[in-house]
C-alpha cells in the first residue's frame, strides 16, 4: 500500500477507465493516500471508496457527465488521471486497411476523451492548483503499424500535453505524461484480449506471442511485464509532493523497452 500523501489528502481525482487494469490500480492508489475518487468506465469496478460514474468516454456526453458529477457533488477538482485508453484489436491487414470509423474510434478514445475532460475540468483546477496525468504510451515514440492509429493518437497527447504544460505553468497547474510499455493487465493477459490475438496472429501460445512482440520491438531490458501497481506509485508521485517541480515532463515506465535518448 502507498503511505498517506498530506498534499493529497481530501482532494478530489477524476480517473477514467476505473473498471479494470491501470485505472482500477490509480483508483485504489489514490484512495489510500487519502483522496476522495470519483472513476468513470461503462462497468461498476465495484471498489470500496470510489464513488463511480457510469459514463461512455467515447462521446461528449459521457466526458461531461463524469466532471459534472466531480464538480457538483465535491464542488471541485484537483486532479485529473486519463487513463481511458487501447486499441480495439491489432491492425494485421496492413495501414491502408485501417478504416475511417477505427481511425476515429482510437481518436475519441485517446485524444478526445482526454482534451474534452481537461477542457471541463480546467477552470477548477486553476483555481486550486491542480494536476493532470495523461496515460500514454511508448507507442508514441516507437510505433508500429499494427497499432499505426492508437500510436498516432497517443503522440498527439503527448503533443496536447507538452503545450497545455506551457499555457497551464503560470496559472499553477502542473501536466505530465506517463508513456507505458507492457503492463500486466486483463488488456494484455485476458482471455480474447491482445495476447490472445497476437497468438491467433502468429501461431503461438499466448505468453510466446507475447514475448515476440516484446522482441521484435527491441526487448524490455529488465526482462518482465510491468505491474499496475508501478503504474499507479508513479501517478501518486506526478500528482504529490515528489512532483510538486515536474510539468511538461514524459516519464517513461516501460522497463527499458524504448533505448531511445
Amino acid at each position: 500500500m502507498i503511505s498517506e500523501d498530506p498534499t493529497l489528502s481530501g482532494k478530489v481525482a477524476v480517473v477514467t477507465g476505473a473498471s479494470r487494469g491501470i485505472g482500477r490500480g490509480v483508483c485504489s492508489a489514490l484512495r489510500d493516500v487519502g483522496m476522495r475518487v470519483f472513476g468513470a468506465s461503462r462497468s461498476d469496478p465495484a471498489l470500496p471508496g470510489i464513488e463511480w460514474v457510469e459514463a461512455d468516454l467515447l462521446t461528449a456526453d459521457g466526458v461531461a457527465l463524469l466532471a459534472d458529477t466531480a464538480l457538483e457533488a465535491a464542488a471541485g477538482i484537483d486532479l485529473v488521471v486519463n487513463n481511458v485508453g487501447g486499441i480495439e484489436q491489432p491492425r494485421t491487414n496492413g495501414i491502408a486497411a485501417v478504416s475511417d470509423a477505427e481511425w476515429q474510434v482510437s481518436l475519441d478514445l485517446n485524444l478526445f476523451a482526454p482534451v474534452r475532460l481537461i477542457r471541463r475540468a480546467l477552470p477548477s483546477l486553476v483555481e486550486r492548483g491542480g494536476s493532470i496525468v495523461n496515460i500514454s504510451s511508448i507507442g508514441a515514440v516507437k510505433p508500429e503499424p499494427g497499432i499505426v492509429d492508437y500510436a498516432a493518437s497517443k503522440a498527439a497527447l503527448n503533443t496536447f500535453t507538452k503545450a497545455l504544460a506551457v499555457e497551464m505553468g503560470p496559472l499553477g497547474v502542473r501536466v505530465n505524461t506517463l508513456s507505458l510499455g507492457a503492463i500486466e493487465t486483463p488488456g494484455w493477459t485476458g482471455e480474447g484480449q491482445l495476447g490472445d490475438q497476437l497468438a491467433a496472429a502468429t501461431g503461438l501460445p499466448r505468453q510466446e506471442a507475447i514475448q515476440a512482440m516484446l522482441d521484435q520491438l527491441g526487448g524490455v531490458s529488465l526482462g518482465r511485464l510491468g505491474s499496475v501497481e508501478e503504474v499507479a506509485a508513479a501517478v501518486v508521485f506526478l500528482a504529490g509532493k515528489g512532483g510538486a517541480y515536474i510539468t511538461g515532463a514524459d516519464l517513461r515506465i516501460d522497463g527499458g523497452l524504448y533505448k531511445g535518448m
